[in-house]
Protein backbone atom coordinates (compact mmCIF):
# COMPACT_ATOMS: atom_id res chain seq x y z
CA UNK A 1 0.00 0.00 0.00
CA UNK A 2 1.02 3.29 -0.80
CA UNK A 3 -0.26 7.07 0.38
CA UNK A 4 1.58 10.49 0.93
CA UNK A 5 1.56 13.47 3.46
CA UNK A 6 1.83 16.77 3.39
CA UNK A 7 0.87 16.95 -0.71
CA UNK A 8 -0.77 20.65 -0.25
CA UNK A 9 0.62 22.16 2.64
CA UNK A 10 2.89 25.51 1.66
CA UNK A 11 5.89 24.63 4.76
CA UNK A 12 7.49 21.27 5.48
CA UNK A 13 8.30 17.92 3.43
CA UNK A 14 6.34 15.84 1.14
CA UNK A 15 5.97 12.46 2.50
CA UNK A 16 5.17 8.83 0.57
CA UNK A 17 5.33 5.89 2.24
CA UNK A 18 4.67 2.38 1.66
CA UNK A 19 3.58 -1.02 4.12
CA UNK A 20 3.73 -4.27 2.68
CA UNK A 21 2.43 -7.56 4.38
CA UNK A 22 1.99 -11.02 2.95
CA UNK A 23 -1.18 -11.76 0.84
CA UNK A 24 -1.55 -14.36 4.20
CA UNK A 25 -1.72 -12.00 6.46
CA UNK A 26 -4.27 -9.32 4.45
CA UNK A 27 -7.39 -10.51 6.78
CA UNK A 28 -5.56 -9.89 9.98
CA UNK A 29 -4.34 -6.58 8.94
CA UNK A 30 -7.83 -5.73 8.63
CA UNK A 31 -7.94 -6.23 12.56
CA UNK A 32 -5.22 -3.54 13.03
CA UNK A 33 -7.36 -0.17 13.49
CA UNK A 34 -5.81 1.22 10.88
CA UNK A 35 -7.81 4.06 9.34
CA UNK A 36 -7.20 7.15 7.10
CA UNK A 37 -4.63 8.95 9.23
CA UNK A 38 -6.62 11.99 8.95
CA UNK A 39 -9.53 10.63 10.89
CA UNK A 40 -7.15 9.36 13.81
CA UNK A 41 -5.70 11.79 16.64
CA UNK A 42 -1.96 12.26 16.48
CA UNK A 43 -1.96 10.17 19.37
CA UNK A 44 -3.39 7.16 17.72
CA UNK A 45 -1.23 7.90 14.55
CA UNK A 46 1.79 7.29 16.77
CA UNK A 47 0.64 4.47 18.38
CA UNK A 48 -0.28 2.86 15.66
CA UNK A 49 3.15 3.69 14.28
CA UNK A 50 5.36 2.02 17.00
CA UNK A 51 2.64 -0.91 16.46
CA UNK A 52 3.62 -1.62 13.04
CA UNK A 53 7.31 -1.25 13.84
CA UNK A 54 7.13 -4.14 15.94
CA UNK A 55 5.39 -5.85 13.96
CA UNK A 56 7.55 -8.67 12.19
CA UNK A 57 5.02 -9.50 9.63
CA UNK A 58 4.94 -5.77 8.04
CA UNK A 59 7.32 -4.10 6.30
CA UNK A 60 7.48 -0.55 5.84
CA UNK A 61 9.31 2.67 4.15
CA UNK A 62 9.23 5.97 3.73
CA UNK A 63 10.58 8.67 0.99
CA UNK A 64 10.44 12.10 2.41
CA UNK A 65 10.90 15.44 -0.70
CA UNK A 66 11.85 18.31 1.50
CA UNK A 67 10.72 22.08 0.88
CA UNK A 68 13.67 22.77 -1.19
CA UNK A 69 13.47 20.30 -3.24
CA UNK A 70 10.35 20.55 -4.15
CA UNK A 71 10.67 23.99 -5.21
CA UNK A 72 13.44 23.38 -7.29
CA UNK A 73 12.00 20.80 -9.75
CA UNK A 74 8.75 22.66 -10.03
CA UNK A 75 10.30 26.00 -10.42
CA UNK A 76 12.99 24.98 -12.73
CA UNK A 77 13.52 25.37 -16.55
CA UNK A 78 16.54 23.57 -18.11
CA UNK A 79 18.32 22.74 -21.35
CA UNK A 80 19.92 19.29 -22.49
CA UNK A 81 21.78 18.79 -25.59
CA UNK A 82 21.25 16.29 -28.21
CA UNK A 83 23.70 15.35 -31.06
CA UNK A 84 23.05 13.71 -34.49
CA UNK A 85 25.99 12.95 -36.39
CA UNK A 86 24.68 12.61 -40.42
CA UNK A 87 27.56 11.03 -42.26
CA UNK A 88 27.80 10.72 -46.29
CA UNK A 89 29.82 9.66 -48.68
CA UNK A 90 31.03 13.45 -49.52
CA UNK A 91 30.74 14.68 -45.90
CA UNK A 92 29.96 14.34 -42.38
CA UNK A 93 28.41 17.08 -40.28
CA UNK A 94 27.25 17.37 -36.53
CA UNK A 95 24.18 18.35 -35.56
CA UNK A 96 23.12 20.08 -32.15
CA UNK A 97 19.89 20.55 -30.66
CA UNK A 98 19.06 22.53 -27.41
CA UNK A 99 15.77 21.15 -25.84
CA UNK A 100 14.60 23.13 -22.82
CA UNK A 101 12.07 21.23 -20.49
CA UNK A 102 9.99 22.87 -18.28
CA UNK A 103 9.37 22.36 -14.58
CA UNK A 104 7.91 19.47 -13.12
CA UNK A 105 4.41 19.03 -11.86
CA UNK A 106 3.33 17.88 -8.28
CA UNK A 107 1.66 15.00 -9.88
CA UNK A 108 5.03 13.85 -11.40
CA UNK A 109 6.68 14.16 -8.47
CA UNK A 110 3.98 12.32 -6.56
CA UNK A 111 4.08 9.53 -9.54
CA UNK A 112 8.20 9.29 -9.31
CA UNK A 113 8.08 8.98 -5.41
CA UNK A 114 5.61 6.15 -5.59
CA UNK A 115 7.54 3.97 -8.27
CA UNK A 116 10.51 5.11 -6.04
CA UNK A 117 9.20 2.76 -3.42
CA UNK A 118 7.78 0.35 -5.84
CA UNK A 119 11.57 -0.13 -6.82
CA UNK A 120 12.98 -0.19 -3.53
CA UNK A 121 10.70 -2.71 -1.66
CA UNK A 122 11.72 -5.43 -4.81
CA UNK A 123 15.38 -4.42 -4.51
CA UNK A 124 15.36 -5.56 -1.05
CA UNK A 125 13.62 -8.77 -2.19
CA UNK A 126 9.51 -8.53 -1.38
CA UNK A 127 8.04 -10.37 -4.21
CA UNK A 128 5.50 -8.35 -4.88
CA UNK A 129 1.82 -9.22 -6.49
CA UNK A 130 -0.11 -6.69 -5.88
CA UNK A 131 0.09 -3.07 -5.44
CA UNK A 132 -2.83 -0.17 -3.37
CA UNK A 133 -2.41 3.21 -4.26
CA UNK A 134 -4.75 6.16 -3.47
CA UNK A 135 -4.56 8.22 -6.84
CA UNK A 136 -3.06 11.23 -7.98
CA UNK A 137 -4.70 12.94 -11.09
CA UNK A 138 -6.80 10.25 -13.03
CA UNK A 139 -6.95 6.82 -11.48
CA UNK A 140 -6.82 4.87 -14.65
CA UNK A 141 -4.25 6.43 -16.47
CA UNK A 142 -1.94 6.12 -13.61
CA UNK A 143 -2.41 2.60 -13.51
CA UNK A 144 -1.83 2.20 -16.52
CA UNK A 145 1.34 4.24 -15.90
CA UNK A 146 2.50 2.07 -13.02
CA UNK A 147 1.40 -1.26 -15.12
CA UNK A 148 3.63 -0.36 -18.06
CA UNK A 149 6.74 0.69 -15.72
CA UNK A 150 6.35 -2.80 -13.49
CA UNK A 151 4.95 -5.56 -15.76
CA UNK A 152 3.75 -8.54 -13.84
CA UNK A 153 2.60 -6.67 -10.76
CA UNK A 154 -1.20 -5.79 -10.28
CA UNK A 155 -2.46 -2.59 -9.31
CA UNK A 156 -5.16 -1.04 -7.92
CA UNK A 157 -5.39 2.89 -7.73
CA UNK A 158 -8.25 4.16 -6.17
CA UNK A 159 -9.59 7.62 -4.61
CA UNK A 160 -9.45 7.63 -1.11
CA UNK A 161 -7.69 4.30 -0.82
CA UNK A 162 -6.77 5.05 2.62
CA UNK A 163 -10.11 4.23 3.54
CA UNK A 164 -10.66 1.64 1.11
CA UNK A 165 -7.89 -0.58 1.72
CA UNK A 166 -6.31 -1.07 5.38
CA UNK A 167 -2.70 -1.36 3.72
CA UNK A 168 -2.99 1.91 2.52
CA UNK A 169 -4.05 2.91 5.64
CA UNK A 170 -1.01 1.70 7.04
CA UNK A 171 1.10 3.87 4.40
CA UNK A 172 -0.80 7.03 5.38
CA UNK A 173 -0.18 6.42 8.77
CA UNK A 174 3.46 5.71 8.52
CA UNK A 175 3.79 8.69 6.41
CA UNK A 176 1.94 11.48 8.53
CA UNK A 177 3.78 10.04 11.62
CA UNK A 178 7.10 10.63 9.56
CA UNK A 179 6.04 13.82 8.57
CA UNK A 180 4.63 15.03 11.54
CA UNK A 181 7.67 14.26 13.28
CA UNK A 182 9.95 15.89 11.00
CA UNK A 183 8.08 19.01 11.32
CA UNK A 184 7.89 18.41 15.14
CA UNK A 185 12.20 18.50 15.21
CA UNK A 186 12.86 21.05 12.68
CA UNK A 187 16.13 22.84 12.33
CA UNK A 188 16.68 26.16 10.45
CA UNK A 189 19.78 26.00 8.11
CA UNK A 190 19.11 29.73 8.62
CA UNK A 191 20.51 31.91 12.05
CA UNK A 192 18.18 34.88 11.77
CA UNK A 193 16.76 36.28 15.21
CA UNK A 194 13.40 35.47 16.05
CA UNK A 195 12.37 32.61 13.98
CA UNK A 196 9.84 30.49 15.37
CA UNK A 197 8.29 27.28 14.41
CA UNK A 198 4.48 28.55 15.35
CA UNK A 199 3.38 27.71 11.66
CA UNK A 200 0.04 26.59 12.34
CA UNK A 201 -1.34 23.76 10.06
CA UNK A 202 0.99 24.90 7.23
CA UNK A 203 -1.96 25.21 4.62
CA UNK A 204 -2.15 28.62 2.53
CA UNK A 205 -5.57 29.01 4.22
CA UNK A 206 -4.38 28.98 8.35
CA UNK A 207 -4.55 33.08 9.33
CA UNK A 208 -1.51 31.32 11.64
CA UNK A 209 0.59 29.91 8.89
CA UNK A 210 -0.23 33.56 6.51
CA UNK A 211 1.35 35.18 9.81
CA UNK A 212 4.31 32.89 9.91
CA UNK A 213 5.10 33.70 6.62
CA UNK A 214 4.57 37.33 7.15
CA UNK A 215 7.10 37.04 9.70
CA UNK A 216 9.75 35.43 7.99
CA UNK A 217 9.89 36.86 5.02
CA UNK A 218 13.00 38.41 3.54
CA UNK A 219 13.50 40.96 0.87
CA UNK A 220 16.77 39.22 -0.73
CA UNK A 221 16.45 35.37 0.35
CA UNK A 222 12.82 35.14 0.64
CA UNK A 223 11.85 32.76 2.87
CA UNK A 224 13.60 30.02 5.00
CA UNK A 225 14.07 26.47 3.44
CA UNK A 226 11.10 25.59 5.83
CA UNK A 227 8.74 27.18 2.95
CA UNK A 228 7.76 25.74 -0.46
CA UNK A 229 8.67 28.55 -2.94
CA UNK A 230 7.01 27.31 -5.59
CA UNK A 231 3.52 27.49 -4.38
CA UNK A 232 1.21 30.29 -5.39
CA UNK A 233 1.01 31.10 -1.70
CA UNK A 234 4.38 33.10 -1.77
CA UNK A 235 4.36 34.86 -4.63
CA UNK A 236 2.41 37.71 -3.24
CA UNK A 237 5.13 38.12 -0.81
CA UNK A 238 7.86 38.45 -3.67
CA UNK A 239 6.52 41.82 -4.76
CA UNK A 240 8.34 43.58 -2.73
CA UNK A 241 11.94 41.80 -2.45
CA UNK A 242 15.08 42.91 -4.07
CA UNK A 243 15.60 42.71 -7.98
CA UNK A 244 18.25 40.46 -8.48
CA UNK A 245 20.36 40.59 -11.91
CA UNK A 246 22.20 37.68 -12.84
Amino acid sequence: GIDEAGRGPVLGPMVYGCMYCARSYHDTLATLSFADSKTLKEEQREELFESLKMNSSIGWEVDVICSKVLSAKMLKRYASVHYELQISTFFSRLKVFLIFRTKINLNEISHNSAMGLVRKAIDSGVLLTEVYIDTVGDPEKYRVKLTEKFPGIKFVVAKKADSLYPVVSGASIVAKVTRDRALRNWVFDETAQNMHMNTGSGYPGDPNTIQWLKDHKHPVFGFPTLVRFSWGTCTAYFKNGVEVTW
